[in-house]
C-alpha cells in the first residue's frame, strides 16, 4: 500500500505525517481523510489552485497532468517543476513525499 509523506508545515501539518493511500486516490482525498485540511475552493473541479502541492519524491509515478490542470498550475503561487493540484494527482504504487506550500492563491474567493 503506497504512503504519502507530508512534510512538516506550520499551517497544515506542523509535525508532518505519514498517510496510507489506495492506488487511484487523489493526494487531496487522502489528506482530507486524515484530517489535513488542504484548501480546495473549487470543490475538486480543477478550477483553482488552492490545493497546489509540490511532490518532492515519487512525482513520476503520478498520473500525467492534463491541459486544464497545467493551465491552472500556471497561476499557482510558488510553482515548481514538480507542482501538481492535489485534487487531480492520483496515487499509483510508489510512496510520495509531498510539500504543501505555505501560500495559495484563492481565485474563487478573491473574485468576490
Amino acid at each position: 500500500m503506497p504512503k504519502i509523506i507530508i512534510l512538516p508545515n506550520e499551517e497544515h501539518c506542523p509535525d508532518g505525517a505519514v498517510l496510507e493511500a489506495q492506488s487511484g486516490e487523489t493526494i487531496l482525498d487522502v489528506a482530507l481523510r486524515n484530517g489535513i485540511e488542504i484548501e480546495h475552493a473549487c470543490e475538486k473541479s480543477c478550477a483553482c489552485t488552492t490545493c497546489h502541492v509540490v511532490v518532492r519524491e515519487g512525482f513520476d509515478s503520478l498520473n500525467e497532468s492534463d491541459e486544464l490542470e497545467d493551465d491552472m498550475l500556471d497561476k499557482a503561487w510558488g510553482l515548481e517543476p514538480e507542482s501538481r493540484l492535489s485534487c487531480q494527482a492520483r496515487v499509483a504504487d510508489d510512496d510520495l513525499v509531498v510539500d504543501i506550500p505555505r501560500y495559495t492563491v484563492n481565485l474563487a474567493s478573491e473574485a468576490h
